[in-house]
C-alpha cells in the first residue's frame, strides 16, 4: 500500500497551477500547464499540458530550477478544478 496526500496552490479567481502529490517514497510535483515551461520538467503525463518532477527521497534536486519552473507556472492561465 502506497500513502498520498494532495495539495494544489491557485491564484485567487484564476485557478489551480500547481500540485503536489505526497507518496511514501517521493513527492510528485504536478505542473498542470507544465507543457508551457521552459525547459520543460521532466516526467510526461497522460494528460498533454500536465508535466511532473520526482522529488525523491535523497532529497536532490535543482532547486533554481524549481523557483523557475513554479514562478513561470504563477503566470500561466490556471486549470478550473
Amino acid at each position: 500500500m502506497e500513502l498520498a496526500l494532495l495539495w494544489r496552490w491557485r491564484r485567487e479567481d484564476q485557478g489551480w497551477f500547481l500540485g503536489f502529490h505526497c507518496m511514501t517514497k517521493y513527492i510528485k510535483v504536478a505542473f498542470f500547464k507544465g507543457a508551457s515551461l521552459d525547459p520543460l520538467p521532466p516526467v510526461g503525463s497522460k494528460q498533454k499540458d500536465v508535466r511532473y518532477l520526482h522529488i525523491h527521497e535523497d532529497g536532490r534536486f535543482d532547486e533554481a530550477l524549481f523557483a523557475d519552473w513554479v514562478k513561470q507556472a504563477s503566470r500561466l492561465p490556471g486549470e478550473k478544478m
